[in-house]
């Protein structure tokens, strides 16, 4: 991806040039020199950077997803929230079933695959989640209940339990579902798509 790029006699007027082009603060900036002349006797001195911002980010997940949808010849449409730098995608489709596939798992690749385009895209680590249609509300609903029970009977016999793998943000979500309750903690064990969520029985742990 080609970012834009911006010039001026001082790094501060090439970076008010590109928050001026952008409608951003610096503080909102992300940047980069590629070029700094000095000119002769300082006549003539100038620096280039190249710059995004988060709209950029999100004008690209957007742009991405769309380009996705059209190869596929899917429809939908694509909103998304910057929460704190996190995008929060939210997909609304008449396709949710394929989107979403057997117990997410078309979405949680799809979920990798954005992430990583993005990710590559702007060279640094870049947090995102899609939600298809509101499946990920729902998901999390019925996981967490399903997780207290086993918690309920992980405190009631003394014996932990593994859950099956699950993405990070389903592990997240039992987890606040579970702070609460005495007597029980949880961790996450395994390496990448086979991470799971351990409830284990721990004595004297009070609510929080």
């Amino acid at each position: 991806m080609e970012f834009a790029k911006f010039t001026g006699k001082t790094l501060d007027e090439a970076l008010a040039a590109a928050c001026n082009a952008k409608g951003c603060t610096k503080e909102e900036l992300h940047y980069e020199v590629t070029e700094e002349k000095s000119g002769f006797l300082g006549i003539g001195k100038t620096i280039e950077i190249e710059a995004y911002c988060p709209k950029d980010i999100e004008d690209f997940i957007k742009s991405y997803i769309q380009t996705y949808f059209d190869n596929a010849e899917l429809d939908g449409t694509v909103e998304i929230e910057n929460d704190h730098g996190f995008y929060r995608i939210t997909v609304n489709t008449k396709n949710n079933a394929i989107m979403i596939g057997k117990a997410g798992k078309s979405l949680q690749a799809f979920n990798r695959l954005v992430k990583a385009a993005v990710s590559a895209a702007f060279k640094k680590r870049i947090g995102l989640l899609i939600d298809v249609n509101g499946y990920k509300e729902e998901r999390y609903e019925k996981i967490c209940k399903m997780a207290v029970r086993v918690a309920k009977d992980v405190r009631r016999t003394k014996v932990d339990a593994v859950l099956d793998p699950m993405p990070a943000d389903e592990r997240k979500a039992i987890h606040n579902a579970l702070a609460g309750m005495n007597d029980i903690s949880t961790k996450s064990e395994g390496e990448g798509e086979g991470r799971r969520l351990h409830i284990l029985y721990t004595p004297g742990k009070d609510e929080e």
